[in-house]
C-alpha cells in the first residue's frame, strides 16, 4: 500500500498534511533483507495508477526484485493513513467508508483496500511455483483478512507438499481488516480461527505476545507455544521487554530449546515497522545459518533501526556493524540504547579498519 503518514502528532481529522510512503508487511520484510544484503523478491499487485507506480519503484529502489508484481487495469493501489501512535492490534476504525472514531486519538489507523488490485490475488494469479522459488517465503496474516480469494492463495502456499521452501509466518494481526470481512461475510470463517489454522501450517512464525491475547485470548509465551505446537520455531515478540525462541529440537523427541533474548533500549521515533523489521532481522539470521540467540539480536537490531526513523523503514546497520554487536557479552548488549541516527554509526571494527588505511603508508 501507500501510506501517508501525518505532518504533525494528532488525529486523523486534525491533521492538516501527510506525507506520503511506502506501506504493506511483506513488502517492508523484503526491503529489510535486501538492505541487509539478501536476495529478496516480493509478489504482489498494485493498480496501473501513479500509486503503484511509487511503490514498485520505491521498493525496487532498496535492491528487491520486482519482476513479478502485476499491474491491474482494473482496480486501484490500496492506500492507508495513519497517526503516529498505530497499534497491531486492539480498537481501531472500521476500514473504509465511514470508520468510527477510535478510542485513543493518537491510535488511528484508516485503510482503504477493499477491492483494491492486492485484494485480487488468488491461486490463478499468482502461481505457486514463482512464489516457492525462493528458500524461504514469508507471509503475513494481513493478506487474508483482504478476501476470499486471498485466503484460498494463503492455503495453496501454505500447503504441504514437495518443493515447498521453509515458510515463515508473522500473525500482524489487523482488527479493522478482519472486522470488514465478517461484516461483509466470510462464508462461515472467522478471523481467528483462519489465523490460528494458517500459523499452524508453517515452519516459521512470528506472533506478537500482545497480538496473541487480542486474537486467541492466549497469554504468555508457553501458552502460545502450546496453542501452536507445530512450527519449527515460534518467536514470540515481547514488546520492549524482548522476545522468546521456541525452536523444535533435531533429534525428533518433540522438546523445544527455549531462547529469549532482552531487547535494547530504544528512544523512539515511531512505533511502527518494528515488528516487519524483526522479522527481516531474524531471517537475515536463519538464512545466514546463525545460532538462534543471535537471529533474535539481529531481529532487536533491525526493530531498533525502524523505531528510530518516522517511516516504516529504517537503514540497517552494516553487516559489520550488527555482527559486531550481536557478539557483545549479556553484560555489554544490556547497556545498549539506541536513538536516531545510530545505524550511520561505524562499529569498532570498521573505525579500525579506515585509520589503518589512513595510517598504513604506499609502498
Amino acid at each position: 500500500m501507500v501510506t501517508f503518514v501525518p505532518s504533525r502528532p494528532g488525529r486523523l481529522a486534525d491533521v492538516p498534511s501527510y506525507a506520503r510512503g511506502i506501506g504493506g508487511a511483506e513488502s517492508n520484510v523484503a526491503c529489510g533483507l535486501a538492505r541487509a544484503g539478501h536476495s529478496a523478491r516480493w509478489i504482489s499487485r498494485v493498480g496501473t495508477d501513479g500509486f503503484g507506480e511509487h511503490l514498485v519503484r520505491e521498493i525496487a529502489a532498496t535492491g528487491v526484485d520486482t519482476a513479478y508484481v502485476q499491474r491491474d487495469p482494473r482496480r486501484p493501489t490500496g492506500i492507508y493513513f495513519r497517526t503516529a501512535g498505530e497499534r497491531a492490534v486492539g480498537s481501531e476504525p472500521v476500514d473504509g467508508d465511514g470508520a468510527a472514531a477510535a478510542p485513543e486519538p493518537l491510535a488511528e489507523v484508516l485503510y482503504y483496500r477493499a477491492g483494491s488490485a492486492a485484494a485480487a490475488m488468488s491461486p490463478a494469479l499468482i502461481p505457486r511455483e514463482r512464489a516457492w522459488s525462493g528458500r524461504v517465503l514469508h507471509l503475513t496474516g494481513i493478506t487474508p483478512a483482504l478476501s476470499a480469494d486471498c485466503r484460498a492463495l494463503m492455503r495453496q502456499l501454505t500447503a504441504r507438499a514437495p518443493g515447498r521452501p521453509l515458510v515463515s509466518f508473522d500473525l500482524n494481526y489487523r482488527v479493522s481488516l478482519w472486522r470488514r470481512e465478517e461484516e461483509e461475510g466470510t462464508g462461515g470463517e472467522s478471523g481467528p480461527a483462519v489465523l490460528l489454522d494458517l500459523a499452524r501450517r508453517c515452519d516459521l512464525v512470528f506472533v506478537g505476545e500482545d497480538e496473541a491475547e487480542a486474537v486467541w485470548g492466549v497469554r504468555g509465551p508457553e501458552a502460545i507455544r502450546a496453542a501452536l505446537p507445530e512450527p519449527e520455531t515460534l518467536v514470540v515478540k515481547q514488546g520492549g521487554t524482548g522476545a522468546t525462541a521456541y525452536a523444535r529440537r533435531p533429534d525428533g523427541d518433540g522438546a523445544d530449546d527455549v531462547t529469549f533474548e532482552p531487547a535494547p533500549r530504544v528512544d523512539v521515533v515511531a512505533a511502527v515497522g518494528a515488528g516487519d523489521a524483526f522479522a527481516a532481522g531474524f531471517l537475515s539470521g536463519t538464512l545466514r545459518g546463525l545460532p538462534v540467540a543471535e537471529r533474535l539480536r539481529h531481529g532487536h537490531l533491525m526493530a531498533a533501526a525502524a523505531l528510530t526513523v518516522p517511516g516504516d523503514l529504517g537503514s540497517p546497520p552494516s553487516r559489520a556493524h550488527a555482527d559486531h554487536l550481536v557478539a557483545l557479552d549479556a553484560t555489554r548488549w544490556g547497556t545498549l540504547r539506541f536513538g536516531p541516527g545510530w545505524t550511520d554509526l561505524p562499529s569498532p571494527a570498521e573505525k579500525w579498519a579506515e585509520t589503518a588505511a589512513v595510517e598504513v603508508p604506499d609502498p
